[in-house]
Formats: structure tokens, sequence, C-alpha cells
């Protein structure tokens, strides 16, 4: 069963991680990381596949904010707690929002529909997006990979190949949980000051 999941991860991961960045993707951009550290793909790889889905998912919110602006869904979306701050941000300092939005967890979706609906220049926000974008997949890889490290000093050398597989998939899990329950408080405290 390990080797067929060690297969799976192999052919399919950096597709995964590419998904993954799509939307909410630290976890993912993690996850590639340490298995690029693991040797299952080269870390440059996970680099690009986390940048391009990071870029594609910021730039698909952009596109539905500026082109559907007033579908039902995106209409919703303006209703998430914290998007009239992002909104007011987005106007008052839009190179350093578009730069920083993704660092903010939970505001992605928000952040993107936002500078969609602002007078942002299209040009400008895929420049700034694609900057933010690379450094954010470069960060969180390096991640990844640096704690692949700390995980082999800290489990120890004897573990063979499928066995740190299913301790990444382990440690993948555990963030994305983590994660989870963070933007849970985040979008409850932004509730209650929205109210």
């Amino acid at each position: 069963m390990t080797d067929a999941v060690h297969h799976f991860i192999e052919q399919y991961g950096l597709l995964a991680v590419f998904v993954g960045c799509v939307a909410e993707g630290e976890s993912a951009a993690i996850l590639g990381g340490f298995f690029a550290h693991q040797h299952v793909f080269v870390l440059w790889h996970a680099f690009v596949a986390a940048a391009l889905g990071a870029f594609v998912g910021d730039t698909f919110f952009f596109i539905l904010g500026r082109s559907f602006a007033d579908n039902r869904h995106v209409v919703r979306l303006r209703r998430r707690p914290g998007f009239r701050r992002a909104y007011r941000l987005l106007n008052t300092h839009p190179n350093v929002f578009v730069l920083s939005n993704r660092y903010v967890y939970g505001m992605r979706l928000v952040g993107g529909i936002a500078a969609g609906l602002s007078t942002i220049a299209a040009p400008r926000f895929v420049i700034l997006n694609a900057i933010s974008s690379i450094i954010w997949a470069v960060l969180f890889s390096t991640i990844g990979y640096v704690f692949g490290l700390g995980a082999e000093h800290f489990v120890g050398q004897a573990l063979l190949r499928h066995e740190r597989l299913l301790i990444g998939l382990g440690i993948g899990l555990t963030v994305a949980v983590l994660a989870w329950l963070v933007a849970r408080h985040i979008a409850r405290r932004e509730r209650r000051r929205e109210q």
C-alpha cells in the first residue's frame, strides 16, 4: 500500500501542490517543500507549482470580481467578513495590499474579489500578483523543505522512504487542520467587529 501512495505522490504531487495553492495554499506549498526534501520531486518544481497555483488563484478571483461583479456568488462573497476592510485598504494602498494580501490567512479570496472590484489597473495587478506569488511560493516551500530537515533530524535517519511519505501526509494534514482552526477563529473575530 505504501508503494502505491509513494507512486501516487510522485505522479500527482506537483499537481496537488498547484491545485492546493489555487485556494488558501500555505499547507500545500509547505507540503511541496517537505516532499522535495524527501526527494519525491525537485525543490524548484515545488516552487513553480506553488507560485503558479497562487498566481492563477488570485488572478481568477480578480477576474471574477472585475467581470462578474453582479453575479450572485460574487455578491455573496462581498458579504464575507473583512470584505469592507479589504476594499478600503486596497483603495488606500493598492500596491502594498496586492503584495501582502496572500499572507493574511483567509483573505486571499476576499482580497482577489476586492481587487477586481477596485480601480486598480489589470496589468498592475498581474505584475504585483506575480511578484507576490513567487516570493510566497519560495517562502512557504522553503519552510516545508527546512521542516523536512528538522523532521528528519528529529525522527532519525532510520526511516524508510514510504514511512517518510506517510509522516509527510500526517504533517500536511495537521498543518491544514491548524490553518482551518486559525481561519475560523479570525473569521469569527471579524464578524464580531463588523456587527
